[in-house]
């Protein structure tokens, strides 16, 4: 049997980020999966929120306490943002599954669109809030 031949010329290597520019839909992907990971303390949240409410008044005043408070207030808005910005991250995915938005230039409206979008829809919701507060 013969010995298996080694090229001779030296394989290119995959690509690393070092050599791709930067752009606005790949800060999206990264933003999409930050978000996505940061669900899950959201949803450690609610379920904190939603144990409280069922084991009484005195462990529910703390919570209320805690979110009530500035770093609590701070938390959920943070958290507002991180849904809607996951929400249309995901909404993006979806119109490009049907073919749609691929092209250069609809791919950077839809990108810039999902982080003014995920901006404007928190502020939107807390001002709603707080007025109807």
């Amino acid at each position: 049997m013969a010995p298996t031949a080694r090229p001779t010329v030296a394989q290119p290597l995959s690509p690393h980020l070092q050599i791709y520019r930067w752009t606005w839909t790949m800060a999206m992907s990264v933003f999409h999966r930050i978000t996505g990971t940061a669900l899950y303390g959201g949803s450690a949240l609610v379920a904190i929120w939603l144990v409280a409410l069922a084991s009484g008044p005195g462990a529910y005043a703390w919570v209320a306490w805690f979110f009530g408070s500035w770093i609590g207030i701070l938390v959920l808005f943070a958290y507002t943002w991180v849904l809607m910005h996951h929400m249309l991250g995901g909404l993006r995915h979806f119109v490009w599954d049907f073919g749609v938005g691929l092209e250069r230039g609809e791919r950077l409206w839809l990108s810039r669109g999902t982080l003014i979008g995920s901006v404007a829809l928190t502020v939107v919701i807390w001002a709603l809030a707080l007025t109807l507060r």
